[in-house]
């Protein structure tokens, strides 16, 4: 299972320009919980690991209520995946343990 304790400085590249997101988490075996926070506000996440890939879903009432369909894979201190935003897309989100 992939390392994902710590804090992470995160940036998803949106059609509203980057966002930029912290999110501490803390792994449990097949599962992570933690809090994300940025132009959000803070909120809950938790979610699944399998090996070194990530995924988990984010609520959101800012710029407009919607639930985020989250990806990642984690090598080392990085993160890459993207953020499924229903009609809106996919955008990219990258981040680095800080």
């Amino acid at each position: 299972m992939a390392d994902i304790d710590g804090t992470w400085n995160c940036t998803v590249k949106s059609p509203l320009g980057d966002q930029k997101l912290t999110m501490a988490l803390t792994g449990d075996g097949s599962s992570f919980s933690g809090q994300a926070s940025g132009a959000m506000g803070s909120l809950p996440v938790s979610g699944t690991v399998s090996g070194d890939k990530l995924a988990w879903k984010m609520s959101i009432s800012v710029p407009m209520p919607m639930t985020l369909d989250c990806a990642a894979t984690i090598s080392g201190d990085t993160l890459t995946g993207d953020v499924g935003a229903g009609g809106f897309g996919s955008f990219a989100l990258t981040g680095t343990r800080g």
